[in-house]
């Protein structure tokens, strides 16, 4: 039906009304929205339906969907992102007509409109995300107390931040306002020196020695090895000439050894095939044994031998079985095995869901992007996060208040729901796993310097390991296998494993490792996967310290990675200087996907799904223990299936089982300390500021250093015992 209205027409079929203009006798302009439209009529104009044809061009922007708000650049975002606070469509155009929050009179309203409590104005710390709780004009009359924050070989950050004191000048951006680098003066190296990345000078004649000589590894960097190939031969007398000069009677060598008189027109694989257990290759001089694919020479250069596929790490992404000359790939139970991609996929379950913290909330986004939902809102300043899959609860860490918490995951977005596991003697939890067999969670603590343990409610605590830990960061557990394994960054760089119960602690990696952010497992594979932040690399390796394998080395793809997981064939990882989430081939680092995008300090991260964490048995049910039962490492099969554990200040019975009064293990801090210098300790003035409501001041991103390029090398392991210590620890305010 067509209705003439002043010049236009409104037609109206099986499909929304568009407005029509007559262009001219012959065309017709039609628009619905968005849509424009230009038609070449055919026909006559009435009926309007009769067969035309049309070109026609469109300014159609993406239609959002129901639950979703369409930003001013045209993105869609879910509808509950708007006015949080975040400008979650990069334009700013979800925070724009947003009703301003009333403070109550004992709150201080920032200028970004925050709330926060009255007491932390003008206290020395930034706790408005614009910082204007500490702006001069807001601060007339009051000077806040400054107390160092960093030790005394560390270096403070313009912002704050404590990093490395050597990391000064040394190239790399590595605080988060990039003020690690400024006013640096690099020196000139003379014509026989080496001029490092970071400005320092080595001798000309230790570039490309295979050893490395430069703090930041530029000296092995691009080196080109000369006379390899088969197109190449390298003269005794050191030259390298091309092969097709040997034996042609003229002397290319200056010694003359690429025309010996003896083996030019010599054939000797004629005389018992060389003695080659397969093949002989005749050669212009000489001659050479090969094998066929699958195997390799032995140390004779003769024999063949068949190559263990299976000892190369990440040739399959589960269960690798060695065969004569080949190798099969296999999956481990609840997997199968698809021969196109040659991976590993789940039979069946949910969707895998990735869940990552984000400032002040923890945010879900399945794999295949279904679903991209806020979970856990309005949250102080959350860090570490993990899951106990099978009984439906979430863990996570909140920096600010000091504290780990837990909900159930169906109602954690209502903060009514949240307990708290551990407060009080708790600093810096930067890294927390939960052992969901046993029912136990473990953390680390930067400023303590310790990793601790305790019963998933809390109920039950104990500090674990409080010797030899640096800047502790990420722990992950395997229950399974009863050990755990954990990061630390300080001026020792490592990565080291224990027992749940904290026995046998091995080193496992100390070598070309600088910034060991976050780390995971892969239960199926037995590898540990990691992030190094300095070194811009992503790397794993075996669960007894070997099969080193480097999957990116790279500055602009792995700028400053925060935390990964690791599910199928697929590693995952946030990324906090480009505040995204990406993913990649854990076998080969190729394939790297950006699957969120502009966040706010993206940090912890973990995979839900039922295959992540398996069932097997608990042996501590019925352990006996009066107080923590904490399973041990299987070392050999006599070792004991678990061990009894005593809260700190008492130690174990003659029966190993009860708890009786003994030493403090370690003095902790139960209040918030103040220092007023690198030595000096005195307790904070009241009142204490315990925070509630605020997170940390929001960190910005970080531009990424000249990549490295460390060797994958394997360490050697050494073992520590855990010894006690009194010693107060200093407590600075530390970069991510």
């Amino acid at each position: 039906h067509v209705q003439h209205v002043n010049c236009q027409f409104v037609l109206t079929a099986h499909w929304t009304p568009l407005v029509i203009c007559i262009v001219d006798k012959c065309h017709l302009h039609l628009q619905n929205g968005n849509l424009s439209v230009i038609l070449h009529v055919f026909s006559t104009f009435i009926p309007i339906l009769t067969p035309i044809s049309l070109s026609y061009h469109t300014t159609a922007t993406k239609q959002c969907g129901d639950y979703e708000f369409r930003c001013a650049n045209g993105r869609c975002i879910p509808q509950i992102f708007v006015c949080d606070s975040d400008n979650d469509c990069s334009d700013g155009s979800d925070e724009a007509s947003c009703p301003k929050p009333t403070c109550n009179p004992r709150s201080f309203q920032c200028n970004n409109s925050r709330c926060v409590p009255m007491v932390w104005r003008c206290d020395g710390d930034r706790d408005c995300d614009d910082g204007s709780d500490e702006w001069p004009q807001n601060c007339e009359g009051r000077k806040p107390e400054k107390t160092p924050r960093c030790s005394s070989h560390e270096f403070q950050c313009a912002n704050g931040d404590c990093i490395h004191g050597n990391w000064k000048c040394d190239g790399g951006f590595d605080c988060l306002d990039r003020s690690d680098e400024a006013n640096c003066t690099h020196s000139t190296c003379h014509s026989d020196e080496f001029q490092c990345k970071d400005g320092s000078c080595i001798n000309k004649s230790l570039q490309c020695n295979g050893h490395h000589d430069c703090r930041d590894f530029t000296d092995e960097i691009e080196c080109d090895t000369v006379c390899e190939g088969p197109d190449k031969f390298q003269c005794r007398s050191g030259e390298c000439i091309d092969m097709e000069k040997v034996c042609n009677k003229q002397n290319d060598c200056k010694d003359g050894s690429d025309e010996p008189a003896k083996e030019c027109d010599n054939n000797e694989c004629l005389s018992g095939n060389g003695g080659c257990s397969h093949h002989c290759n005749d050669l212009k001089i000489g001659y050479n044994c090969s094998c066929p694919a699958g195997y390799r020479l032995e140390a004779n250069n003769k024999t063949c031998e068949d190559i263990d596929e299976c000892a190369e790490p990440d040739t399959c992404t589960q269960i690798c079985i060695n065969l004569p000359g080949s190798y099969k790939c296999d999956c481990g139970d609840g997997y199968m095995f698809d021969p196109v991609t040659k991976t590993c996929k789940a039979e069946s379950g949910t969707v895998p869901t990735l869940y990552f913290t984000n400032r002040r909330e923890v945010r879900k986004l399945t794999v295949d992007h279904s679903e991209y939902v806020r979970v856990i809102p309005q949250l102080t300043n959350p860090m570490a996060l993990d899951m106990d899959m099978p009984n439906k609860m979430i863990f996570w860490s909140d920096l600010s208040l000091k504290k780990i918490y837990s909900s159930m995951i169906d109602v954690a977005g209502n903060s009514s729901h949240h307990s708290v596991v551990v407060e009080g003697g708790i600093e810096a939890p930067e890294g927390i796993a939960v052992d969901w067999i046993h029912g136990n969670i473990y953390w680390t603590d930067r400023v303590l310097k310790t990793i601790s343990v305790a019963t998933t409610d809390g109920s039950k605590r104990k500090t674990l390991i409080a010797t030899d830990l640096d800047k502790p960061r990420a722990i992950t557990v395997d229950p399974v296998n009863n050990l755990m394994y954990w990061t630390d960054w300080g001026e020792e760089a490592k990565i080291e494993k224990s027992g749940l119960n904290g026995a046998d602690r091995t080193t496992l990696v100390k070598d070309n490792i600088v910034w060991p952010n976050g780390i995971t497992l892969d239960m199926v594979s037995q590898r540990l996967y990691w992030v190094d932040s300095k070194l811009h690399s992503l790397s794993s390796i075996d669960v007894n310290g070997g099969a080193r394998h480097s999957l990116i080395i790279n500055g602009e793809k792995l700028s400053h990675p925060l935390s990964l997981t690791v599910f199928e064939e697929k590693v995952f990882w946030t990324d906090m200087s480009k505040a995204a989430v990406f993913s990649a081939n854990r076998l080969t680092g190729s394939d790297i996907t950006k699957l969120a995008k502009d966040l706010v300090q993206p940090r912890d991260i973990v995979l839900h799904h039922k295959l992540k964490q398996p069932a097997s048995a608990n042996w501590c049910t019925n352990g006996g223990c009066e107080f923590l039962c904490l399973p041990a490492p299987q070392n050999d099969p006599q070792s004991p299936r678990y061990t009894c554990a005593c809260p700190d200040g008492m130690v174990l019975g003659p029966d190993m089982k009860k708890c009786v009064a003994g030493k403090r293990p370690l003095l902790f801090l139960l209040k918030k300390m103040e220092f007023t210098s690198n030595t000096e300790i005195k307790p904070a003035a009241p009142p204490v500021k315990v925070k509630t409501a605020a997170p940390l001041p929001p960190q910005g991103p970080t531009n990424p250093a000249t990549p490295r390029q460390p060797d994958p090398t394997t360490t050697t392991t050494t073992t520590k015992k855990p010894t006690t210590t009194s010693a107060v620890q200093p407590n600075p305010i530390e970069q991510l």
